[in-house]
């Protein structure tokens, strides 16, 4: 079965759908993805962003799985990072190095865009994915903080 890999734009509506429908399920929160989904018109102009990337992988027409990144400019340099948000592949279609294509293809996409480099979290009960992670790049132990704005 051969895996096809694409950068949604504002045309690909329904497929961020069933990219949501995806992360839904892979991490177990399906009020976080389905719970609150913005407007057609919010998605479309979202995805028409040039700082937002989103990248699928689909197989015979369904999407399996994906990425969310956003490009950030930095001050210091003209240049910039991809903050890799979320990744994830439908269970049946797991270990299939679809997960490593599509950094690989996040990988292209940055470079095309000016980026230096890919950075990404990873919380610590999640080892499928610090093992991934560490296999492609330089692990550093970090400290996530969340300061809510009120």
């Amino acid at each position: 079965m051969g895996i096809s890999y694409k950068r949604l734009g504002s045309a690909d509506v329904a497929l961020l759908h069933e990219l949501l429908e995806v992360f839904a399920v892979a991490f177990n929160e399906p009020g976080e993805y389905r719970g609150a989904v913005p407007t057609e018109a919010y998605l479309r102009a979202l995805l028409g962003k040039p700082h937002v990337v989103v990248l699928t992988a689909q197989a015979e027409g369904k999407v399996v799985g994906g990425i969310v990144a956003y490009v950030l400019e930095k001050f210091e340099r003209a240049r910039s990072e991809v903050y890799l948000y979320d990744l994830a592949v439908a269970e049946p279609f797991r270990r299939r190095g679809i997960a490593r294509q599509l950094i690989q293809t996040l990988k292209r996409t940055a470079k095309e865009l000016g980026a230096y480099v890919l950075f990404v979290q990873a919380d610590p009960p999640d080892e499928p994915a610090i093992r991934l992670y560490e296999s492609l790049g330089t692990r550093e132990d970090v400290h996530h903080f969340d300061i809510a704005v009120e």
